[in-house]
């Protein structure tokens, strides 16, 4: 088990946090869409088969997949700030890689590098989570956790637009200069989170998720192409399960394990994550299906004939109003709470949908169904972070929230396997060229709605948050009444020396029956000390402090909501014989 130490930030944070966070989020959600406007051209840009040009795009999301928890760790572990910056980087450098080459193997590399940046989004919500008040928390996290979308919907119209009128390489000496400017203005504005985990990093465990999850996302996304019954596709899934239930059983004997298990099997993050699953289904059905629809010539019967660019821009609008959604979210949300908001999102979700089946004959009906997804995919994606922070210690926020964000990976990548299949089963074949059928585009859109029910079911059984009714306080007493709480349930008392003078910043550590760490402070100036405990029974409190000897004091709480004063009286520092 991990705990958290605070460490003085190296500056207060300022208003500017929180738009330049989600600015990095942007920027790295536009890796997703980078490349939809020369999907179709890729085989003759790179100069291969079409089997081979869809790693472009596959490496990506395998990275991004893998990368996501493992930055999360590493930012709990060594500072979320550096990490964010570390993953930006290796981003900038990946776009330059594929700015300069058109041979495949090279632009895979460079889009795999691309993908390692998709950390970046719960390493924002983790630095949100450790430096913005309660009030402003909400709101901040909506806004980051819908940057996925946001990214994602912005760019399509403007990599059309370049991709139309320039050299395609542009996109990816844009990519560069966005994540560059992304890395100046967090240099310039975002201190470093004060949070710590204690632990190592878990090598081990991040080679067995990373191969389990190659393992598991490979066959996803090249199903369609091997066979879904194929000796390949079948071997793959069954390696990945073997490999992710070993890894399963190690992490579990770990002390400071990549993923602690444990908390993720708690109700609340479990259905979380579930519902997660089918919110990035959901999202990503609308991405795959309207800008072919649009894009189709009228000749067809039901094609709407529209430009590369017009058909982005007739789409952008499903990334805008997710971002519009986010102050809309923090209101709900502080009424109602996370959970309703999730489950009001995935409703207008699946309205979206549903209504969306007969809405395809018309461009403006287009721009009408991206609307309504994105206020129900908004409020969806806005809800989940606020979900696992509040199921979460402060230690684990940045590997919870990667690993949510993985969940909505594999959703995503699931959907563009399923959809990918549907479109090429239901297409026509004229002169050699497969064209997507109307029927396709409404199979794709059933089974949206089918993804968004099965997530309203998971998000019903989240459990009811044992939420007091809220008062508007000041950030101060805000402070004031979480200590006040926190005193309420747990170990409180003084650091003293042997004659009974106060010890300042002494170290206090809980451990618990199992002998792992629960917990641990620093005295005050005073020698005084808090400790909150996560449930009843018998703890053993460790004190050291420079010139003074060790401690270790047996102690017992009730769990009821009342503090056990408890004085620590450390030995004089004894000096051993020559």
């Amino acid at each position: 088990m991990t705990h958290t130490i605070n460490e003085p930030p190296a500056r207060a944070a300022s208003g500017a946090v929180v738009p330049v966070l989600a600015f990095a989020g942007i920027v790295v959600a536009v890796m997703q869409t980078l490349l939809v406007p020369v999907i179709k051209d890729l085989p003759q840009l790179l100069d291969t088969a079409p089997s081979n040009a869809t790693w472009v795009l596959t490496s990506t999301l395998l990275s991004g997949a893998v990368a996501t928890p493992i930055m999360g760790r590493l930012g709990d572990l060594y500072g979320k700030r550096r990490m964010l910056i570390l993953s930006l980087s290796v981003m900038v450098v990946g776009a330059l890689v594929s700015a300069l080459t058109s041979d495949l193997l090279t632009m895979i590399a460079g889009r795999t590098l691309q993908g390692f940046a998709m950390g970046a989004i719960p390493l924002g919500i983790g630095l949100m989570r450790d430096m913005l008040p309660r009030e402003k928390l909400g709101s901040a996290m909506a806004l980051m956790s819908s940057s996925i979308g946001v990214g994602g919907g912005l760019a399509l119209p403007a990599a059309a637009l370049v991709a139309q009128h320039m050299d395609w390489h542009a996109l990816f000496y844009g990519a560069a200069g966005l994540g560059v400017l992304a890395i100046g203005l967090t240099l310039l504005v975002v201190p470093e989170s004060p949070a710590r985990a204690e632990g190592t990093f878990d090598v081990l465990g991040a080679v067995g998720l990373s191969a389990g999850l190659v393992l598991f996302l490979l066959p996803i996304t090249k199903g369609s192409d091997w066979g879904w019954t194929s000796t390949t596709t079948l071997g793959l899934f069954a390696a990945s399960a073997a490999v992710l239930l070993l890894w399963g059983v190690m992490e579990l004997r770990l002390k400071a394990p990549l993923v602690d298990l444990r908390t993720t099997a708690r109700p609340a993050v479990l259905f979380t994550n579930l519902a997660s699953i089918m919110v990035g289904v959901s999202f990503y059905v609308v991405s795959l299906v309207l800008p072919q629809l649009l894009q189709l010539p009228k000749a067809t019967g039901y094609g709407l004939g529209q430009s590369m660019v017009s058909a982005g821009l007739l789409v952008a609008p499903l990334g805008l109003t997710m971002m519009f959604t986010a102050p809309v979210y923090a209101r709900l949300s502080a009424k109602y709470g996370p959970k309703v908001t999730l489950i009001l999102g995935m409703i207008i979700i699946g309205i979206g949908y549903g209504a969306g089946i007969g809405l395809m004959s018309a461009a403006w009906q287009s721009l009408v169904i991206a609307v309504v997804l994105g206020a129900g995919i908004g409020l969806a994606y806005s809800s989940l972070p606020a979900l696992i922070v509040g199921a979460v210690p402060a230690s684990e926020t940045g590997a919870a929230n990667g690993l949510n964000t993985l969940m909505r990976s594999i959703g995503t990548s699931v959907s563009s396997a399923v959809i990918g299949m549907v479109l090429a089963n239901t297409a026509n074949n004229v002169n050699g060229v497969a064209i997507p059928t109307m029927h396709g585009f409404r199979v794709s859109f059933l089974i949206a709605t089918g993804a968004v029910a099965i997530g309203l079911l998971m998000a019903l059984f989240l459990p009811k948050p044992n939420r007091a009714p809220q008062l508007n306080f000041s950030s101060e007493e805000k402070t004031n009444l979480e200590r006040a709480e926190q005193i309420l349930r747990g170990f409180r008392g003084r650091v003293l020396d042997a004659d009974g003078s106060p010890v300042a910043r002494a170290k206090v550590t809980l451990i618990d029956r199992r002998g792992r760490q629960a917990g641990a402070t620093v005295s005050d100036e005073e020698g005084g000390y808090v400790l909150a405990v996560p449930s009843g029974g018998a703890y053993v409190l460790a004190a050291r402090a420079v010139g003074h000897g060790p401690l270790a004091s047996s102690a017992t709480h009730g769990g009821e909501e009342r503090p056990v004063d408890l004085d620590l009286s450390l030995p004089s520092e004894t000096v051993p014989a020559p």
